[in-house]
């Protein structure tokens, strides 16, 4: 509960001399603040970054009902929390503004991910294209045109 958080201390950087201390809520001065959520890794990408998918339902009066609706928050991962993987449920926490998008930072790792858990997340991301009639498909010829000729 070092940084205010009922969060676990991560275990101190084996670098010291090379560990970015400026961004780091554990062993650094980052103070968090505000909003702690709780969200699934969408992507790796970035150095340093994740980005953090979460849903929620907000309600239609007109209708009576619930609606799902997703964010995408991009989060910084401090050196001692790396690395994480796309499907692990990560809780974030805001802070100040790291960067022109980055404005929370993971804090804890709550669940890793297993292996039907990115294949699912895979697939979401990437859906089959299904052929079309005027799709071209394998070993067909494509027809000439009349810049063709």
């Amino acid at each position: 509960m070092a940084i205010g958080l009922d969060v676990e201390t991560p275990p101190e950087p084996e670098n010291p001399e090379e560990y970015d201390y400026e961004k780091c809520p554990f062993y650094g001065d980052l103070p968090v603040r505000g909003q702690v959520l709780e969200g699934t890794v969408v992507s790796t990408d970035m150095d340093k970054t994740v980005v953090v998918e979460r849903e929620y339902d907000v309600a239609v009066p007109k209708y009576d009902r619930y609606m799902k609706r997703r964010s995408r928050i991009p989060a910084h991962v401090p050196g001692v929390l790396e690395p994480l993987s796309v499907g692990d449920t990560v809780k974030i926490a805001e802070t100040r503004p790291l960067s022109k998008t980055k404005s929370h930072v993971v804090v804890e790792v709550t669940e890793e991910a297993t292996v039907e858990d990115v294949a699912e997340l895979t697939r979401e991301a990437e859906p089959e294209r299904e052929l079309s009639g005027g799709d071209v498909t394998e070993g067909a010829e494509p027809e000439a045109t009349e810049g063709d000729r």
